[in-house]
């Protein structure tokens, strides 16, 4: 079974494997030259979920970057500081425009809310837009009146980084390849050619050493082998036990399929 919290681990075993270090969003945006892998994740909802990832990452000795959006039954302060305390960053997972549908000094309010809430249990200085899909409005767009650097932001993914010669994959709709589900998750990448649809399809193209291997005969041979890569995770999407698994399958498809509808209105 793919999204399982297990498949998680293999890939991350494999990706540790690959000698490649590993940087957070804060620690790229201090140094861009060079090989690297960021883990990203979109923290929502089942934070539990994300606690589980943090402590795999952590036996394999790599951090990543959580940034979470912060929801009502949702929010759960002790598991944001357990995972800061294994080493990873925290971000803020901002929602605030389509949250008040389009009032951008509400927005704002709410934004320095919500930040400063994270800024008491860890330090914050980066920042990711979530999609809200079924929104009119985009996240992104409360900076078009604001600069978040005002806030003490170093950066924002979409707006702080050249994807050109980054590999960028996303679960964004429960698969690897779910581009056409994605409304607002897309960046220009020149080197997103894989057709990887599973997790194992990942695993296994970095085992042969198809992407992310820092081989030193790579230029010589002539392969074109991508060794710089953000991958972006929803940790609520991987589940080990059967019921969160099925109902977040179902969940997902019918998502997809409103996206579709919305996509092509």
């Amino acid at each position: 079974m793919d999204f399982t919290i297990k498949t998680h681990e293999d890939l991350i075993k494999s990706l540790s494997e690959t000698g490649i270090p590993f940087l957070t969003f804060s620690e790229y945006l201090q140094k861009k030259d060079g090989s690297f892998i960021m883990l990203r994740h979109d923290v929502e909802q089942r934070y539990e979920n994300a606690l589980e990832f943090a402590k795999i990452q952590h036996t394999f000795k790599v951090k990543g970057t959580y940034f979470f959006r912060i929801l009502k039954n949702h929010f759960k302060a002790d598991i944001v500081k357990q995972i800061a305390g294994l080493g990873h960053e925290v971000g803020y997972h901002y929602d605030d425009l389509a949250q008040s549908k389009g009032d951008f000094k509400k927005a704002i309010k709410r934004f320095e809310k919500h930040l400063n809430l994270l800024r008491n249990i860890a330090p914050v200085e980066t920042i990711c837009m979530d999609g809200s899909p079924l929104s009119k409005y985009d996240n992104k767009s409360l900076w078009d009146k604001y600069n978040y650097r005002d806030f003490g932001i170093i950066g924002e993914p979409y707006f702080d980084i050249d994807f050109k010669d980054i590999l960028y994959l996303t679960d964004t709709g429960r698969c690897w390849d779910g581009e056409r589900y994605s409304i607002r998750d897309k960046v220009n990448s020149s080197i997103n050619k894989f057709n990887f649809h599973s997790t194992k399809d990942i695993i296994k193209a970095i085992n042969n050493k198809k992407v992310l291997s820092n081989f030193p005969e790579r230029s010589r041979r002539g392969v074109e082998v991508p060794e710089r890569a953000m991958f972006t995770f929803h940790p609520q999407r991987w589940n080990d036990k059967m019921m969160p698994w099925l109902t977040e399958l179902v969940l997902q498809n019918v998502k997809n399929q409103v996206k579709k509808v919305w996509i092509k209105r």
